[in-house]
């Protein structure tokens, strides 16, 4: 049975710049979940591609992970269960049914490291940077999930999404229909895009939908020359960064207040005055 709603947490948002070797980004998480917990957080969420970015897309095919065994699977759980945080595991490769594809997984533990759900990206980053001269396409790789996915914890309801997710509204509408009270979004966005959408995008989401979001987000440079833009921040409903990093690794820490969630949905009541579903009619 689900426990009672906890009032007031502290939620940690890591920022790294992931590199190609997994085990040296697998330590680097660790180091930085150590000074999440010392902060005082509940729930620590990890950057999207937080444990491996090569040279290549396609280099994600060899370090990819069967659903429920591996390295880094094993990883999240022993370091949820070692500190009793719910941990959330930015995405991993894991394989798929085509030797060619894999899915980006968003992984949730509990404090015991049972794992408690798993969220596929829905979005694929298919774009060409005209400015930086910077071409993705993450679909010749990833396999695109087909599921919103929300979460019960004892700390309220979760969100799940990653990273080009966030310019798709209705994903978001739909977790809120849901009864959501945080967003988690693990994110590597861009220099260039993140510079110019990062932060209107995250408030957008959290203002449309009165509630907390909470973005981690890859920044630096990596070894193969794209550089992150970083800028991790906690967002409250009403639109306000409570907390942020600008450049380099570290760890974002801010307490969340489901109160603040309950008077601006009172005060504000806009979910209660849709009007159209998030589905066209046409």
């Amino acid at each position: 049975m689900m426990q009672a709603k906890q009032t007031k947490f502290n939620i940690a948002a890591i920022q790294m710049a992931s590199g190609p070797s997994v085990s040296a980004n697998l330590m680097e998480s660790e180091r930085l979940i150590n000074i999440a917990v010392e902060r005082g957080a509940k729930i620590v969420v990890l950057p999207e591609n937080f444990s491996f970015m090569g040279m290549a897309e396609n280099e994600k095919l060899r370090v990819a992970e069967v659903d429920g065994a591996g390295l880094v699977q094993d990883f999240l759980s022993a370091q949820a269960s070692k500190h009793g945080i719910f941990l959330i595991g930015g995405t991993i490769p894991l394989s798929t049914k085509s030797p060619k594809h894999i899915r980006a997984a968003c992984l949730v533990y509990d404090s015991s490291g049972e794992r408690v759900a798993r969220y596929d990206k829905m979005h694929l980053f298919d774009v060409n940077l005209e400015e930086s001269n910077e071409q993705y396409a993450e679909s010749e790789t990833i396999e695109p999930g087909d599921e919103v996915c929300c979460v019960d914890t004892p700390y309220g309801r979760l969100g799940l999404a990653v990273c080009y997710d966030l310019r798709f509204p209705e994903q978001f509408r739909q977790m809120a229909e849901s009864g959501i009270d945080i967003i988690v979004l693990p994110s590597a966005f861009t220099a260039i895009t993140g510079k110019a959408h990062w932060q209107h995008l995250v408030c957008a989401r959290a203002i449309e939908n009165l509630c907390y979001l909470i973005a981690p987000n890859q920044g630096g440079y990596h070894v193969s020359g794209r550089e992150s833009y970083g800028h991790s921040m906690v967002i409250d409903p009403w639109g306000g960064i409570v907390d942020s990093l600008d450049s380099g690794a570290g760890v974002v820490v801010a307490e969340i207040d489901r109160d603040v969630i309950d008077r601006v949905r009172k005060n504000f009541p806009v979910l209660e005055h849709r009007r159209l579903g998030c589905r066209s009619p046409f």
